[in-house]
């Protein structure tokens, strides 16, 4: 108990010395508990929605794919109507509705702007049944009775301004068609984003699948008393094989399995950067109680003399790290509800609309944030705890403050240096690795290493790095700025620490700003090098070009040739029966023109011959196939042929790295017409000197189908700079939160500075220094923690970027290029974050009392 009392009078004696701490566990905490909380309630929505939509058991064909496959032809797999009779007829069903469903189209306003949403969400196309009154009511006008009206939910209305008898126009692989706005519909649950139109059945089927006759699935409702699955068998034996059949729970785990996938990188991704901050956080908290236990050396001395056991002492640093730790993790907990609020206000910012009615707060959550936030806070502490216990009754006759220990430095600059070697050593063999599997794990344990080496070697480097920053920065400030430079060489041990908590989130910045400019040089080196095509078609969300737009492509004036580009399904055997799953490039041969491919036998343009391919390199590596084999190729609803190997392409690079080609014409005779898959691109090329006008004619031919960007090479590149760009800017912006830990720290590191120095600063100021020269000292000693930090953690990142770079090199990253702008930007960006850091606590010393000061113990 008297441990307790005593832990307890500390904490609440120093509860101002504990703020910025206490703030730095609330940081790391609040990204934990957010990141859980949103992705319980993305669960939440998408689970009420599948709950909502779903049927007792649902019936498609059995080549369907998931929830979010577009299919490669712009037309979903089909079931023949009359199947619905036949499943009316089955015992235990109460009723069954066909249903035909597409996300292979795009939805226009008058003003022909794309009413669909621009992040991921789809946009989806249905035909209206009493099966949609589950998940939806009508909010205005009426269900859609004809081939020209058309239903919207009302989300779409509102953002886009929709009204009654406004017109849409429908983009499908079929045609355009288009249909006045009859009615709204607004969710019964929430609507994570999607657009949805509704039309009546026959207009869906033949606008949607090209005939009537036809559904995508059939949703059958069980009699009372009749389980899903026993629905599900009773169905299965009246139907026999070739559909497949799902019961309602099915249902919902397909689509939740469908966004596991999106889901967890958010999580994991999320929760390393939280990771990344408690790791800085664990150095602000050893920093507060490492001097926290030098201020009071003479008190716990005391303790010691009176009886206090080491124990004793120990468990009260202890007991007052767990008190820290709880105070920060509830504040934590509660704040990362407030985030995860924040962040569904984002992700509505990008299309994906999150209700606060499904948020959710798992018991998990707070338990989860409040262990870690304790454990990491008590283990930050044991350190220090541990040094506490080790003052000795002697201590109370000295003044504040425990001298170093000279061979525990020497043996913690030695482990220093031998992890720093092993981890440059590691990131050496990375660097050389011929295989990126082995790579990655090298340049991993090259990181830890390293990152590990520069902490505990830190203070050793401290004294020259700063003695050295001193002569470029300080020295031009006179005498201030000698002391400030001794200042931070006091105590190198803080020092480092301090600038560590920087150096991690800077060297994380570096690192990746080496590899994301070494992306976009590699890639624009290779656009230089290989794309011949002077203008790519392409749609943002995966959609096949439908045929009316490429139709509009070919006939633009001014265009050399154009070069349709498909993803065709097939099952490839190799001469000894080794059966692969391929994607067969088919394309026009005009392609050889348009993408420069390095063939290392036969050659390229006899793979486009009648029943001819090629194959990658490392296929023909693996499969021992040469140039004259006969390779077997199972077209997915098609035929199963003997295609004549062409030309063998070297697997170099980016692009079509182990793509497989053929002609489209080869594809078109073995596949039923309605079976063709649509075109992922289309390349073209202009004539000679007409390049400008063909561009402005192509835009223009495609301005009725706004869901297609026309590129020309330069677009492209800029295209792909601005996504490792914006990438790269996410990832800034989550590694912000390390870095608001780690000037916490300086700002905690530099207050309790000034509370150790009272004595010292009150004789300063009586000798003479100004509160002018006080303040601008302290900013000094600041500045040069930061730019010490700044130094280690740039270095270290660019060592990380190119070891890395070097790896990527192996998938055809071959250009390494460091960005000295960011680099020297971040470095001056370190010193302004020094001077923030330093102004309260340069505030608070500038008005100390001097006498007071003198007088202080």
């Amino acid at each position: 108990m008297t441990v307790l009392k005593t832990s307890l009078r500390n904490f609440f004696a120093h509860k101002g010395r504990m703020a910025l701490s206490a703030v730095a566990v609330l940081l790391s905490v609040a990204f934990v508990s957010g990141t859980l909380v949103f992705t319980d309630t993305m669960n939440t929505t998408f689970d009420k929605l599948f709950a909502s939509t779903a049927s007792d058991v649902t019936v498609s064909p059995k080549a369907a794919g998931g929830n979010d496959d577009i299919p490669q032809n712009g037309r979903p797999e089909s079931l023949p109507a009359s199947l619905v009779e036949r499943i009316r007829k089955v015992e235990g069903v109460k009723d069954a509705q066909g249903s035909v469903a597409s996300t292979s189209v795009t939805v226009v306003d008058a003003k022909n702007k794309n009413v669909g949403p621009t992040g991921g969400a789809p946009t989806i196309a249905v035909n209206w049944t009493p099966n949609e009154l589950r998940s939806v009511e009508i909010a205005s006008g009426h269900e859609p009775r004809g081939p020209t009206e058309v239903v919207v939910d009302g989300a779409t209305a509102e953002k886009h301004g929709l009204k009654l008898g406004d017109e849409l126009r429908t983009i499908a692989v079929t045609g355009d068609f288009t249909a006045k706005i009859v009615g709204t519909v607004e969710f019964k649950v929430t609507n994570p984003g999607a657009t949805v139109v509704y039309f009546d059945t026959a207009t869906a089927q033949r606008e949607l699948l090209g005939k009537t006759g036809l559904f995508t699935q059939v949703s059958v409702d069980a009699k009372d008393g009749v389980s899903d699955d026993a629905l599900k068998a009773d169905v299965a034996a009246a139907l026999g094989g070739g559909y497949k059949l799902q019961t309602a729970a099915e249902v919902a785990d397909a689509g939740r399995a469908s966004m596991a996938g999106f889901l967890d990188v958010m999580k994991y991704a999320m929760l390393g950067f939280a990771g990344i901050a408690f790791l800085v956080g664990i150095f602000l908290i050893v920093n507060t109680f490492s001097m926290l236990v030098a201020q009071r050396t003479r008190e716990i001395g005391l303790m010691r003399a009176v009886g206090s056991s080491r124990k004793q002492v120990n468990r009260s640093v202890l007991v007052e790290a767990f008190l820290l730790g709880v105070v920060g993790s509830v504040a934590g907990v509660a704040a990362g509800v407030g985030l995860a609020v924040g962040l569904m206000k984002l992700m509505a910012s990008m299309g994906m609309e999150l209700s606060t009615r499904d948020l959710t707060v798992a018991w998990t959550t707070p338990a989860v944030g409040l262990a870690l936030g304790i454990v990491v806070t008590v283990l930050a502490a044991y350190i220090p705890a541990r040094r506490a216990g080790k003052v000795s009754p002697m201590a109370a006759l000295r003044d504040a403050g425990t001298p170093a220990d000279g061979k525990a430095g020497r043996v913690r600059g030695l482990i220093g240096l031998v992890l720093t070697a092993a981890g440059a050593a590691a990131l050496v063999v990375a660097a050389r690795a011929d295989e990126a599997g082995p790579g990655s794990l090298w340049l991993g344990l090259g990181v830890v290493l390293t990152l590990l080496g520069f902490v505990v070697v830190g203070p050793l480097l401290a004294g020259g790095v700063v003695r050295a920053l001193g002569v470029v920065v300080l020295r031009i400030f006179g005498p201030v700025g000698r002391m400030a430079e001794r200042n931070a060489l006091r105590n190198p041990r803080r020092t480092g620490a301090t600038a560590a908590a920087l150096m991690i989130g800077l060297a994380l910045v570096a690192g990746l700003s080496v590899v994301g400019s070494s992306m976009v040089a590699s890639a624009t080196e290779e656009l230089d090098r290989s794309v011949g095509a002077d203008f790519i078609v392409r749609s943002g969300t995966g959609q096949p070009i439908v045929p009316q737009a490429q139709a509009a492509v070919a006939k633009t004036p001014g265009l050399d040739h154009v070069t349709a580009y498909k993803w065709v399904d097939a099952k490839v055997t190799d001469p000894r029966g080794k059966v692969s799953t391929a994607d067969l490039a088919a394309t026009d041969p005009t392609y050889v023109k348009d993408l420069r491919r390095e063939v290392t036998a036969g050659t390229l343009t006899d793979a486009y011959g009648e029943d001819a391919m090629s194959v990658g390199s490392d296929y023909a590596t693996e499969h021992r196939v040469k140039v004259g084999d006969v390779l077997t190729v199972a077209f997915k609803g098609g035929d199963t042929v003997k295609l004549k190997v062409a030309a063998i392409t070297a697997d170099t690079g980016q692009v079509d790295k182990g793509a497989m080609y053929t002609a489209v014409s080869t594809v078109t005779r073995h596949l039923p017409a309605d079976r063709v898959p649509g075109s992922l691109l289309v390349l073209a090329s202009a004539k000679d000197g007409q390049e400008t006008a063909a561009y402005e004619a192509l835009k223009d031919a495609l301005a009725p189908y706004p869901q297609y960007k026309v590129s020309n090479q330069a677009d492209y590149k800029e295209e792909l700079q601005n996504q490792v760009g914006q990438l790269l800017n996410i990832v800034y912006g989550l590694l912000a939160l390390a870095i608001i830990v780690a000037v916490l720290g300086v700002v905690n590191t530099l207050a309790l500075s000034v509370v150790e120095r009272t004595r010292e600063i009150g004789l300063m100021r009586a000798i003479g220094l100004s509160r002018r020269q006080l303040r601008r000292m302290i900013r000094l000693e600041s500045v040069v923690i930061a730019l010490f930090g700044a130094l280690l953690g740039l270095g270290l990142g660019m060592g990380w970027g190119t070891a890395a770079q070097k790896l990527l090199a192996l998938e055809g990253l071959g250009v390494l290029e460091i960005p000295w702008p960011t680099i020297v930007t971040v470095f001056i960006g370190s010193a302004f974050v020094g001077l923030f850091a330093a102004l309260v606590p340069a505030f608070r010393a500038g008005r100390m009392n001097v006498l007071n000061a003198i007088a202080s113990e």
